[in-house]
């Protein structure tokens, strides 16, 4: 794998131009460590594209609205962009996307026909791919969870793009989006060598956002909006009880905390490595979730959604994700 080459490279250049993280009171990690390894995973899907024989108009679109998104990360993980400034780039990230006709124009209703955004195709499409790319961004905090959960939501992708024969360009994102996250895993796992960033994080998030316009919310598929959520659930949701969380507490949206899922894994007990697989197998189910969302008709379907995210809700409120913020720290 091409990411197994470039990780490590990066990774030296990173150590070379001092680009370390370094351990605050919210860190797991207690020693610096290099954190461009978004640049890695985004060089590992150009360099993929450069030598396959794939050439349609949505994936340049994804790799040039990428690579800004990417050059975003960077600067934020150098220099603290202000939560504005972020979100500005994020944006324009979007409507780059949009600009290469990567855009929510329709989706299928439980019952049949399409449900058309019209002169709203372009604030809702921006507003799916901010909820896409800031979810993963935010999930990032233990190492290796932020590429894995990538990893198991483009297989997820890949296999629902099979069953409902989506276009070849939906197969090959989802594939390079997997090999990349796979590719970089080795470095990233506990203990980490080497970061992913904002850079990284945000990336996958897009890319994602992007693979579910391309392919799962164009496909005939009874409820096509239910599977990208649904693959995506485990981050998406994490960032909705943030969000109701920080309300709760009186803190901006972009405050960080400590009541991710995560934070509260290991407030039970649970060691880094025992939280990343245990939110990995969550990513799992909610996958195969998707995957029999697919094929099932309205009824079933609507089951198999609310089913899925009743569980998700009632195990975010065992673990108190939605309460004021705990002051524990970790040992």
């Amino acid at each position: 794998m091409l990411g197994l080459i470039i990780t490590p490279l990066i990774r030296r250049l990173a150590l070379r131009l001092g680009c370390l993280d370094r351990p605050v009171d919210r860190s797991t990690h207690i020693l610096p460590v290099p954190y461009l390894g978004g640049v890695a995973i985004y060089l590992t899907f150009l360099f993929t594209y450069l030598i396959s024989s794939v050439r349609d108009p949505s994936l340049r679109g994804v790799l040039v609205a990428g690579g800004f998104i990417v050059a975003v990360g960077v600067i934020d993980d150098l220099y603290r962009l202000p939560p504005w400034g972020k979100l500005l780039g994020q944006i324009t990230a979007a409507l780059i996307l949009i600009s290469y006709g990567i855009e929510i124009e329709k989706v299928t209703h439980p019952w049949g026909g399409f449900i058309y955004f019209g002169i709203w195709s372009t604030p809702v499409t921006v507003l799916w791919v901010l909820a896409f790319t800031n979810a993963l961004n935010l999930i990032d905090g233990l190492d290796g969870l932020a590429a894995g959960v990538a990893v198991i939501a483009s297989i997820t992708f890949f296999f629902v793009a099979v069953q409902t024969g989506q276009p070849p360009v939906a197969l090959y994102l989802t594939a390079v989006v997997a090999g990349a996250g796979l590719g970089f895993l080795p470095y990233n796992f506990h203990p980490a060598r080497i970061f992913m960033g904002d850079a990284g994080a945000m990336f996958l998030g897009f890319v994602l956002a992007a693979v579910a316009i391309a392919g799962t919310l164009k496909s005939t598929a009874t409820i096509a909006l239910g599977i990208p959520v649904l693959a995506l659930g485990l981050p998406l949701m994490d960032t909705a009880y943030a969000i109701i969380r920080r309300w709760r507490n009186g803190q901006a949206f972009f405050e960080a905390d400590r009541g991710h899922l995560h934070h509260r894994l290991m407030y039970m007990g649970l060691n880094h490595r025992e939280t990343v697989l245990i939110m990995y197998c969550i990513s799992g189910w909610m996958g195969i979730s998707a995957l029999a969302l697919a094929n099932l008709r309205p009824g079933p379907g609507l089951g198999v959604l609310t089913f899925a995210f009743v569980s998700l809700y009632f195990g975010a409120k065992k673990s108190g994700m939605m309460d004021v913020e705990r002051r524990e720290h970790f040992h």
